[in-house]
């Protein structure tokens, strides 16, 4: 008898040996927390971004919150932002005391609509938060044409966007403050952490006052706390992790686009599933989502995930519509008010692609899913 495929779960990072062994040489040299490794992946970013200032952080939330304070965001200010994102875009708004202000999405790229931006901008209006879903980029000239018109700041939440690019230039070589996620599915990763790139070198001291409790040290024992921060630094073993990943940003990329386009070949367009757009220029390719045509189905979207598990593929959700949470609800947001975002946020599924796939695995998540439909259609 053929024996069963291992379960395919939507990511798994892919960390190679040597990146292993340097992990145990930081934990044997008795300096984890953050050290040496933390200010090598610190430059080793740098390079990456164009010679541009670098700060990491223990997570792509605190570096959009970092990002925030350093835009001089606070109470009584609003920022713009996507309802179609992860919870962490719009808490760490509330978090600094401003409120989001939601627009809806471009429903082909679904990214935020930048022309609802621009009408959103209001006296209050302290910085733009565009979210490159699925590593794909706004259109950066207009998002910036804007910003400049009003005298706004902008904070990209490019989370999913390390290895992104517009119009031939890196995501973080241009622009503002730009906030990357290295979390565990993230394009690479340092099992949890994140990195801010910074709009002028002389935030560096403010970036690094704000990870650290707003501790600033003189002397041997002298410290004085002038503004609170957080405790937001990366150790030197997520550091290290990060460092061994960096080298392979680019094959991992390629691979992502062979998988991608393989799924664009695979995937039976009569299912009646939106697909996403079909940019290898400027993405990452970080997921690959399709939007489920829900109104053709007998099932629901947690029961084609459950069939999707039980034919052995892991299926993520990314994301349902912030808004639409009871916490946002409870501050006055309701349904119908971003209809793009919301059809697309009932409805979308994340497939399985990472670098460790094969293009074979791709065409048997298809399969999968076209069986699935099939036997769910009205």
């Amino acid at each position: 008898m053929p024996t069963k495929p291992p379960f395919l779960p939507f990511t798994r990072p892919t960390i190679d040996e040597e990146t292993i062994a340097g992990v145990a040489e930081v934990l044997r040299s008795g300096w984890i927390t953050s050290g040496p490794k933390v200010k090598e992946l610190e430059a080793a970013l740098s390079t990456y971004c164009g010679g541009r200032t670098v700060r990491v952080f223990n997570s792509g939330t605190a570096t959009l919150e970092v990002g925030l304070r350093l835009a001089g965001v606070g109470e009584g200010h609003e920022v713009i932002t996507t309802p179609l994102t992860w919870a962490s875009t719009a808490n760490t708004i509330i978090t600094v005391g401003a409120r989001p202000v939601f627009v809806d999405v471009d429903p082909e790229t679904r990214n935020i609509d930048l022309e609802q931006v621009e009408a959103a901008i209001t006296p209050r209006t302290r910085a733009i938060m565009p979210v490159y879903l699925s590593g794909l980029p706004v259109d950066m000239d207009r998002l910036y044409r804007i910003a400049a018109m009003h005298g706004v700041r902008v904070v990209e939440d490019a989370a999913q966007a390390f290895g992104s690019s517009w119009n031939g230039q890196r995501i973080g070589a241009r622009g503002d403050l730009i906030s990357f996620s290295f979390h565990a599915n993230k394009n690479i990763t340092s099992a949890e952490g994140g990195a801010l790139v910074l709009a002028h070198p002389n935030e560096a001291t403010c970036a690094e006052l704000l990870r650290l409790q707003g501790v600033r040290r003189f002397g041997e024992d002298g410290m004085d706390v002038e503004f609170i921060g957080g405790k937001f630094n990366l150790t030197d073993l997520a550091a290290r992790i990060a460092i061994g990943q960096l080298p392979h940003l680019e094959a991992f990329t390629q691979k992502r686009h062979r998988l991608a386009k393989r799924y664009f070949r695979a995937i039976d367009r009569s299912l009646g599933c939106e697909l996403p757009v079909a940019d290898f220029e400027n993405s990452n390719w970080h997921m690959f989502q399709i939007v489920l045509p829900l109104d053709r189905l007998r099932i629901t979207r947690a029961e084609f995930i459950a069939r999707m598990r039980e034919e052995g593929f892991g299926i993520g959700v990314h994301y349902p519509c912030v808004h639409l949470f009871s916490y946002y609800r409870a501050l006055g947001w309701r349904n119908g008010q971003y209809p793009h975002a919301e059809k697309i946020g009932r409805a979308i599924v994340t497939l399985p692609l990472f670098p460790g796939m094969s293009e074979g695995d791709v065409e048997r998540v298809c399969a999968a899913i076209k069986k699935v439909l099939t036997e769910a259609m009205r």
